[in-house]
């Protein structure tokens, strides 16, 4: 294989076991450094269609793609119009939520608190940056975002210390902003910015708005027995994934004081597992990132597709939309 030494991405080989056999066409939604379709490639897949909303992971591909033939389809798009990329029905989609240690990597990108470089953060090219929506929101909206998105518990004082510190531009700005309205952390424990930072990210890429449509788009696409497998690496995220996967396989129990219970559809998905699957002790030796990973896995019946209803998927929502 030409190029670098591959990337192995977290939870690659729990997933490939959990969804074994690894056959027909896959849909890998957050191609990234290709990981995953790789993998899957390497387990039996016929063929895999990459998506992802970065143009630049396509560029970077380059090197080793075209080893891999018509065997791999590259299609710029987000994964939340996945079955539509994809033109057709498959028999496994993956998704990797949330930023790849690659953006972290890029400075330019804007994603990371411990290199500077310009407050973007967006996935794809288009819409507002970081910068744009920090640079004009409300006060209030800010905190809300911090607190809904990040469960930033001081939301209001970082803030309002954003709103003094403006015009922000620069993602060292921003990490300064954020530690100086916080203790300083003890040993141990996560970077002060590291909450804000994802906070805003999900804003700026409508991260949880697209992990629904995806999980929607992926009930449409997959065929009788075809198997969805999410990662996700923080507690909000996997509450979304576990919660649809449990409602659309009718196993979530009745209602709640969310939502009231509601005549059921036959199960769109039956549960192979009971719980998320975490790394072992060698993955975790050798990545300490597999710590907060978390992978679930579905598999599709033949009912027809439903619709995800946000009120029972936790969804955070911000005070008037948004």
């Amino acid at each position: 294989m030409s190029g670098a030494a591959p990337h192995v991405p977290v939870l690659l080989g729990p997933l490939l076991a959990a969804v074994a056999p690894v056959r027909g066409t896959w849909i890998d939604g957050t191609f990234g450094a290709g990981g995953y379709a790789r993998g899957l490639l390497d387990a039996g897949a016929d063929r895999v269609i990459g998506i992802d909303r970065d143009p630049t992971v396509f560029r970077m591909a380059q090197a080793w793609a075209g080893d891999h033939g018509d065997r791999l389809r590259l299609v710029e798009g987000t994964f939340s119009d996945l079955d539509t990329l994809a033109g057709g029905p498959v028999d496994g989609v993956v998704l990797d939520l949330g930023v790849s240690s690659m953006q972290l990597d890029q400075a330019e990108r804007g994603f990371s608190f411990l290199r500077d470089g310009p407050l973007d953060m967006r996935m794809g090219g288009d819409g507002p940056s970081a910068a744009d929506l920090l640079n004009t929101a409300d006060e209030s909206r800010i905190a809300d975002v911090l607190y809904h998105y990040g469960e930033e518990r001081a939301a209001r004082r970082i803030a309002r210390a954003i709103v003094k510190a403006r015009p922000l531009t620069r993602t060292a700005q921003l990490a300064d902003v954020v530690q100086s309205c916080l203790p300083r952390p003890k040993p141990g424990q996560s970077h002060p910015a590291t909450r804000a930072f994802q906070a805003i990210r999900i804003w700026v890429n409508d991260e949880f708005g697209q992990l629904v449509a995806g999980l929607a788009a992926a009930e449409r696409a997959l065929v009788p027995g075809g198997r969805l497998a999410v990662v996700s690496f923080h507690s909000l995220e996997d509450r979304i994934v576990k919660r649809f996967m449990q409602g659309r396989a009718n196993a979530a129990g009745g209602g709640s004081r969310y939502a009231p219970e509601a005549p059921q559809d036959a199960p769109a998905f039956t549960l192979p597992f009971r719980r998320a699957i975490g790394a072992d002790e060698d993955e975790l030796a050798a990545n300490p990132r597999a710590r907060s990973a978390y992978l679930r896995v579905a598999v599709r019946t033949d009912a027809p597709a439903g619709e995800a209803d946000d009120r029972t998927l936790g969804l955070p929502q911000l005070p008037g939309g948004g």
